[in-house]
């Protein structure tokens, strides 16, 4: 029998399979500077960045860039790039810095290798799954460290391992105006917290 139209099934809130890493590399095309969204948990997240969010990953782009060229084997700062973390997730980090001889051929299709350092800026969107599962996911699938960028509180939290053998992120750091931030992966390299959030007039 053939249900009344009140009772047809309404499938919008029923509860949809995950997506899965290679279906969402598939999806759609990649834009130059890399996709506006993630994959977390199977859940396609859009990244909805405010002007804030520009300046602190430009700033911080063009300080490990500069850096780098002043020496060798400093290895390479680059964009968002997609990162598959596993089959269910797949990070755009807002800046990537990897070591001498890591950088993945631009040219090359993703999912990228995982950098050496990740860097994510602070959206409304995001910022939540930036601190909880993001943050769980890099240190599980072996980040050496990582970078998060607070635009509301102007403060940069760190979390690096130890040692390269270390199993997790042993080393949490709450940098804010007045401290500078650096790593033992960039030796040398070193910008003021202050100078993170500046914004050129």
């Amino acid at each position: 029998m053939e249900p009344r139209s009140s009772e047809v099934y309404d499938d919008s809130d029923a509860p949809h399979p995950a997506m899965t890493a290679e279906e969402f590399l598939v999806a759609a095309p990649v834009p130059e500077h890399g996709r506006p969204w993630n994959l977390i948990d199977g859940e396609v997240v859009v990244n909805e960045p405010t002007a804030r969010h520009g300046h602190p990953q430009t700033n911080l782009l063009v300080a490990l860039e500069v850096w780098a060229a002043r020496g060798a084997g400093r290895g390479h700062a680059v964009l968002s790039r997609d990162v598959a973390i596993d089959d269910h997730n797949v990070f755009a980090p807002d800046v990537l810095w990897y070591a001498h001889g890591r950088l993945p051929d631009p040219s090359s299709p993703p999912p990228y290798a995982m950098p050496d350092l990740a860097v994510e800026v602070r959206s409304p969107s995001t910022w939540r799954y930036d601190v909880g599962a993001k943050r769980s996911g890099y240190e599980r699938h072996g980040l050496p460290e990582l970078w998060l960028v607070d635009t509301l509180a102007r403060t940069v939290l760190v979390y690096r391992r130890s040692a390269a053998t270390a199993p997790r992120f042993d080393v949490a750091l709450e940098l804010a105006k007045g401290d500078a931030l650096g790593s033992p992966l960039l030796p040398g390299f070193s910008i003021g917290v202050r100078d993170v959030f500046s914004v050129r007039e």
